[in-house]
């Protein structure tokens, strides 16, 4: 792809998201959602393959019924109340075709069947943006209206989020694949939560979108796309491999991991909520999740693949060490510490 078409499309990226965040009416907000839709388009069709061409148009497909779903719900509430702030999203009807339009932009479950088939399809550095950047714009537009949702519909969301999540990573080869039901179990915990503490939502946005970048940025750097060319991994670069499985152990959410501390905080304002039996469905579920980030850092640790070159020498001399992914693994491993500072923050 030209340089001058890419920074165009990364522009728009950007902007879209930007316009969405920054606006307090509507049909701005949608504007940027769709300006984010279009501009991603372009990258999951560079590679000019068929399966990228399904996933974009799958995509596409989802996205736009997506957004003619929050389109339609902010129109019946203007229509309702007379109003198109943000904010102001009071009509009972609006508000729950408004989530379910979000969802579906998101890939929350029960709308999350096209998040994996659309992954699987495309490169890994599309797949980053994907599972990042495009969670952005919505997730903040829920946020902006968590008074006014629907608590029983987003609690049933987060429950079917985490468990299929965790039930549908288990029989998955493909580390797109997984990264993808790795998605919609996070993304069942931020729903879990965002009606009674929206800030604890953010936070493990943040952190779920650190972990993520540092391992499609490991991906990349191993270049693998399969669990069994994870096992290659150790003798391509050691240092990156170890750092691997402690990533993978912060997105199962075991502690002394960065990953822990927003599960132990949710679990926590949960328990205040009364809620003792959907938490405790929840932490079941993410078990699940828990055992293929475990199969997959096997697969890194205890399998060497057969292999006859002298690679274990070629990661020495051609380790670059990039500071950037260095400073990343630190920032999605070892923040728990600071974990009291954040509950002052956050209270």
């Amino acid at each position: 792809m030209s340089p001058y078409a890419l920074s165009i499309i990364l522009s728009s990226l950007a902007t879209g998201t930007m316009l969405t965040l920054a606006s307090n009416h509507w049909f701005l907000a949608w504007m940027g959602l769709e300006l984010n839709t279009l501009a991603i388009i372009p990258l999951m069709t560079k590679t000019h393959h068929p399966r990228a061409t399904e996933a974009a148009t799958k995509y596409f497909l989802m996205q736009a019924l997506a957004s003619a779903m929050i389109l339609f719900s902010s129109t019946m509430n203007a229509w309702f109340t007379g109003e198109w702030d943000i904010p102001n999203m009071s009509h009972p009807i609006s508000t729950a075709a408004l989530t379910i339009g979000l969802a579906m932009k998101l890939g929350i479950a029960p709308f999350h069947l096209w998040l994996p088939d659309v992954l699987q399809g495309l490169d890994l550095l599309t797949c980053l943006i994907l599972s990042t950047w495009q969670k952005i714009a919505p997730m903040i537009l829920m946020i902006q209206i968590h008074s006014q949702l629907n608590t029983n519909l987003l609690i049933i969301m987060a429950v079917l989020s985490t468990t299929i999540g965790g039930w549908g990573g288990l029989n998955q080869t493909h580390l797109r694949k997984i990264m993808a039901y790795s998605s919609i179990a996070h993304l069942g915990w931020m729903m879990l939560v965002l009606c009674f503490m929206p800030t604890l939502t953010l936070l493990n946005l943040i952190i779920y979108m650190v972990m993520t970048t540092v391992m499609f940025m490991m991906f990349l750097n191993m270049m693998s796309t399969t669990i069994n060319k994870m096992a290659m991994s150790w003798l391509k670069n050691p240092m990156m491999a170890a750092s691997m499985m402690i990533v993978l152990m912060s997105l199962g959410g075991l502690p002394p991991t960065t990953g822990f501390m927003p599960k132990w905080l949710i679990i926590q304002e949960m328990t205040k909520q009364n809620m003792i039996i959907v938490t405790t469905i929840i932490t079941l579920s993410s078990l699940l999740s828990l055992f293929f980030y475990l199969r997959m850092s096997y697969s890194i640790s205890l399998t060497t693949s057969p292999n006859i070159s002298n690679t274990f020498s070629i990661w020495r001399q051609n380790n670059k060490n990039p500071t950037m992914l260095s400073t990343a693994i630190v920032f999605s491993t070892l923040m728990l510490p600071i974990t009291p500072t954040l509950i002052n923050i956050l209270n």
